[in-house]
C-alpha cells in the first residue's frame, strides 16, 4: 500500500488538504467548510513538477557570454547591449548557483554606483503567494528597500481607475472602502432591488487576494434570491450569476454605463424622485451636476432618449429601471470591468451620483458597492483585522510609476506624464527584476512591451515555469511553488485561518524567494539586515507571536503557534454585526465627517476639477471613446473585445495545467461569439479564427455562445503569449495583442483593455504548432 499523507494548504483559488503519496502531489481534497470549491486547483497537481518547471539557474546565452567578460574585466563591455534584441528567443544556459548569485550581485552593485537606486524597478506586481511570510513582492521590496530603495508602482491592474478617483468623491483609502462594503447578510435582509452595472461574475469569485477559506458569493446570490430581491443585469453578457438569480438582462453597448445612468438621473430629477434632503445634508457640488444633466453648461440635455442612443437600450426601458429604483430598497453595484477601459473613472464616480440621488447610502440594503463577485471576500460578513504580515520596511527612493505604464516608462526615460494631480517624470530603468508576477499576461499592447523589455540593462526574475515572462529575462532564478514551504495562511476577508505546511521538497533545485535574497543580501552585505538572523521557522513564529498579541488587543484569542500549525484549518473573528457602508457618516455627518475637502461625499470634486484634465472632470460625464461601437472605426473592426478573467485559472497562473488545457480548442484559448454574428461569419464551434486589428492578431477556437450579446467577443486573458513574427501575432490567444496602452485618463493612468475594437475571420491556414509549453533551448555552454 503507498503511504498517503494530507497537509493543509491554502492558494488565491481556495483552501485545500494536499494529498500526496510517496513524495508526489495526487490530489487536493477542499477544506470541508468550502461548500462551493474552486477547480483551479486541480492544475497544480500536474503542473507542480512538470517539464515546464525552472530546475536550476539559468542565464540567457547572450547576455552571459557577456557579462562573464565583464566579470573578469570588472566592468561592463564597451557595448553593454548584451544581445538585448534576443530577449525572447535566445537559448539559455543553466548555471551554478554560485555564479548566478556572483552574477546577480555584480550587477546590482554595478548599477547602484552607476546609476543610483531609481534605477532599479522592483515594482513586480502580480499574485504570487496567499502565504503571509513568502509573498513574493514583499520579499523582493524588502530586499530592495534594506539595499536603498526602488522605484515602485502604485494601483492594480484589476481596478486603478476607481482606487483613484473614488477617495476624491467618498473620502475613504479604496481599501478601507473595500473592507466596509454592505455585507450580504445585510443586502439579504434588506434588499428590495439589485441593481448590476457589469454583473456579478462568479468565475472571478474563485478568488481573493490572499487565499479563500470558504467560497460564499454563490450562496449569497441564491440566497437573496430565495428572499425574493430581484436582480438586474446591465450588461452585453450574461453571467452564472444571473441564471442563478432569474435576474432580467439589459443589453448594453459596453463603456456606455455612464450614459445610461445619466438616463435615469436625468429621469429622477425631471420627475423629483430623487432625495433633496440627502443631496443638501450630505453631498456637495449638485448644482454644478444638475447644470450638466441637464444641457445647460454643454448644450446636450441627457434625456431618456439621448442615452438610448449612446447605449442601444430602448428609451421605456431607461424609463422603467429609474422608476424602479427609486421606489425600492435598491442596492447599486459597479463590476471592476466598467473602469477597466478608457475614461474608465466616469462609471463607478457616476454609480456612486446615482445613489446619492436615490438618498439610500448608509441605509440597511441600500446605496451601492463597487466589486461584489469580483473576489469572493467583498461584502462577505467578517469582522475586519489587520493581520500583520512581513514588514516591507521603507522605501528611500521616491519615484514611482501607476502600474500599467511600465511599457511607457521603459521606453520613454525623463518623458513628464500626469498623474492624479501630479507630475511624474519617467525614471531611466536599467535593471527590471520581477518576482511573483508576469506582465505578459496584465499588460496591454504586448508588442509594445517586447520592445519595452528590450531596454534595461538586466532583467531579473525568480520564477517557476518557463512563461513569457522567463523567456524575456536574462537571469531565471528557480523559485519554489507555496507547495515545497511552510506558512501562514490568513484571509482578509475571510474567517478562516490556517497553517499551510510544506507539501513536498523543492523541485530541482528551486529555492524560496526569501532564500533567494538572503543568498544575493549575503554577497551585497545586508544579510541581517534582511534576514534579521531569522531562518523560515523563526520568522513564521515571530509572525505569529505579533497576531496573537494583535489578536488580545482586538478582543479575541488565538492559540500558541505549535497548536495552530497542529489545528489545521480554524474559523476566527465571527462578525458581531452587520457592515453597511457608510452608516456612520449617514448617522452623523460631522461628527464621522469623511476625508474629502467638503467633508460630504463630492457629486462635484474641485479638487478633481482644478487639475484641469480634459479627459476627467470634476464631476462625471460621458466621454466618448476612441474605440467603442458607436465609432467610425466599427466599418473596418466591428466587434468589441472583453477580455475577462477566466474560470479555469488565475489569470495566467496554471495555464500549462490540466483544468486550463482541457477547455483548449485545438491547443488555442476559446472566444465566446453570439451565434448571430458567427453565422454572418460562417464559423462554427471548433473553427480556427484570426481575431485582428491594427495593433496584432491572435489566433483562437470558437465557441458560439448566447451569452454575449451580438457585436461582441470574449477572449478570457491569461493564455501564455506565443508570439510569431515580430510579436504582434499570437498563435495562441492572448488578447493583450489586441489591447491599445492608453491610461483611463490623465488622472488614474489605469488600463484601458475592454475599449478594443476588432474583427475576426476563419484561419484558413493549418495553424501553426503552440511552442509555448516547451521549454525554450536549453545549452550547455
Amino acid at each position: 500500500m503507498p503511504n498517503r499523507t494530507k497537509k493543509p494548504t491554502a492558494f488565491h483559488w481556495g483552501s485545500y488538504y494536499a494529498e500526496v503519496e510517496d513524495g508526489k502531489i495526487v490530489g487536493m481534497k477542499p477544506y470541508g467548510q468550502d461548500r462551493d470549491p474552486s477547480n483551479i486547483a486541480k492544475g497544480i497537481i500536474d503542473t507542480v513538477d512538470d517539464e515546464l518547471r525552472v530546475k536550476v539557474p539559468h542565464i540567457r546565452k547572450g547576455y552571459l557570454r557577456e557579462i562573464r567578460k565583464e566579470l573578469a574585466n570588472g566592468k561592463m563591455a564597451i557595448t553593454g547591449k548584451r544581445s538585448r534584441e534576443k530577449r525572447g528567443s535566445d537559448d539559455f544556459v543553466p548555471v551554478s548557483w554560485e555564479e548566478a548569485i556572483n552574477i546577480v550581485s555584480f550587477e546590482l552593485s554595478r548599477i547602484k554606483k552607476k546609476y543610483k537606486n531609481k534605477a532599479f524597478f522592483a515594482g513586480s506586481y502580480g499574485w504570487g503567494s496567499a502565504g503571509r511570510f513568502h509573498h513574493a513582492q514583499s520579499q523582493l521590496h524588502r530586499f530592495f528597500n534594506c539595499y536603498g530603495g526602488y522605484t515602485k508602482s502604485v494601483n492594480t491592474y484589476s481596478y486603478a481607475a476607481s482606487e483613484t478617483i473614488m477617495p476624491h468623491v467618498i473620502g475613504l483609502s479604496y481599501r478601507k472602502f473595500l473592507d466596509t462594503h454592505t455585507d450580504w447578510n445585510n443586502i439579504k435582509d434588506n434588499s428590495e432591488l439589485i441593481v448590476m452595472f457589469g454583473g456579478l461574475p462568479l468565475k472571478n469569485s474563485q478568488v481573493t487576494s490572499g487565499g479563500v477559506g470558504k467560497h460564499t458569493t454563490k450562496q449569497f446570490i441564491k440566497d437573496c434570491a430565495r428572499k425574493g430581491i430581484k436582480f438586474i443585469n446591465i450588461s452585453p453578457m450574461e453571467m452564472e450569476a444571473d441564471i442563478i438569480s432569474n435576474a432580467d438582462w439589459i443589453k448594453i453597448r459596453p463603456g456606455t454605463d455612464t450614459a445610461l445612468m445619466l438616463g435615469i438621473a436625468f429621469i429622477l430629477e425631471s420627475e423629483s424622485l430623487i432625495d433633496r434632503d440627502f443631496i443638501k445634508k450630505y453631498c456637495i457640488g449638485y448644482d454644478v451636476f444638475y447644470d450638466y444633466l441637464k444641457g445647460i453648461s454643454d448644450g446636450k440635455a441627457k434625456t431618456p432618449l439621448w442615452a438610448s442612443k449612446v447605449t442601444g437600450i430602448p428609451s421605456n426601458i431607461i424609463y422603467d429601471l429609474a422608476k424602479q429604483m427609486s421606489k425600492n430598497r435598491t442596492m447599486i453595484t459597479g463590476a471592476w470591468a466598467l473602469q477597466r477601459q478608457q475614461y474608465g473613472e466616469q462609471s463607478h464616480w457616476m454609480i456612486s451620483v446615482l445613489a446619492c440621488m436615490l438618498g439610500q447610502i448608509g441605509l440597511p440594503g441600500g446605496g451601492f458597492g463597487l466589486g461584489y463577485s469580483a473576489e469572493n471576500g467583498i461584502g462577505n460578513p467578517v469582522s475586519y483585522h489587520k493581520w500583520p504580515a512581513l514588514e516591507q520596511l521603507k522605501n528611500p527612493v521616491s519615484d514611482f510609476i501607476p502600474v500599467a505604464r511600465i511599457s511607457d516608462m521603459l521606453l520613454n526615460p525623463g518623458k513628464t506624464l500626469t498623474y492624479n494631480g501630479k507630475d511624474l517624470k519617467y525614471p531611466d530603468i536599467k535593471l527590471v527584476y520581477w518576482a511573483g508576477g508576469n506582465p505578459f499576461h496584465h499588460q496591454m499592447n504586448l508588442k509594445k512591451l517586447v520592445k519595452a523589455f528590450k531596454q534595461p540593462d538586466s532583467i531579473i526574475v525568480n520564477e517557476i515555469w518557463w512563461n513569457s515572462l522567463a523567456r524575456h529575462a536574462d537571469i531565471v532564478l528557480p523559485a519554489t511553488t507555496s507547495l515545497e514551504r511552510n506558512d501562514i495562511g490568513v484571509r482578509h476577508w475571510d474567517q478562516t485561518i490556517s497553517p499551510m505546511h510544506k507539501i513536498i521538497e523543492p523541485v530541482g533545485e528551486s529555492k524560496s524567494d526569501y532564500d533567494i535574497f538572503s543568498a544575493i543580501s549575503a554577497k551585497l552585505n545586508i544579510n541581517e539586515k534582511f534576514t534579521e538572523k531569522r531562518n523560515e521557522d523563526q520568522w513564521l513564529r515571530h509572525l505569529w507571536e505579533v497576531s496573537v498579541q494583535s489578536a488580545k488587543d482586538a478582543n479575541f484569542n488565538l492559540p500558541d503557534f505549535d497548536k495552530f500549525w497542529r489545528n489545521g484549518f480554524q474559523e476566527v473573528l465571527s462578525p458581531k454585526k452587520q457592515t453597511i457602508l457608510l452608516e456612520d457618516f449617514r448617522k452623523d455627518p460631522v461628527k464621522n465627517r469623511i476625508t474629502t475637502p467638503s467633508g460630504k461625499i463630492e457629486i462635484f470634486s474641485q479638487t478633481v476639477a482644478d487639475f484641469n484634465y480634459k479627459d476627467c472632470p470634476g464631476h462625471p460625464a460621458w466621454l466618448e471613446q476612441d474605440e467603442w461601437l458607436g465609432s467610425a472605426l466599427t466599418k473596418q473592426f466591428p466587434l468589441q473585445l472583453i477580455s475577462g478573467q477566466p474560470h479555469n485559472r488565475l489569470h495566467s497562473q496554471l495555464d500549462n495545467g490540466s483544468e486550463s488545457q482541457r477547455f483548449k480548442i485545438n491547443g488555442r484559448e476559446p472566444v465566446k461569439i453570439n451565434p448571430k454574428d458567427a453565422e454572418f461569419r460562417n464559423l462554427k464551434d471548433g473553427d480556427i479564427v484570426e481575431i485582428f486589428n491594427k495593433r496584432g492578431k491572435c489566433l483562437a477556437g470558437v465557441v458560439r455562445s448566447p451569452e454575449v450579446m451580438p457585436g461582441i467577443v470574449f477572449l478570457p486573458v491569461g493564455a501564455w503569449y506565443n508570439p510569431v513574427d515580430d510579436g504582434s501575432f499570437c498563435i495562441h490567444g492572448n488578447p493583450n495583442v489586441l489591447t491599445e496602452d492608453i491610461g483611463t485618463s490623465s488622472l488614474s493612468q489605469g488600463p484601458s483593455a475592454h475599449s478594443t475594437l476588432v474583427e475576426i475571420k476563419k484561419y484558413k491556414k493549418d495553424p501553426p504548432p503552440i511552442t509555448i509549453f516547451n521549454k525554450p533551448n536549453i545549452v550547455n555552454k
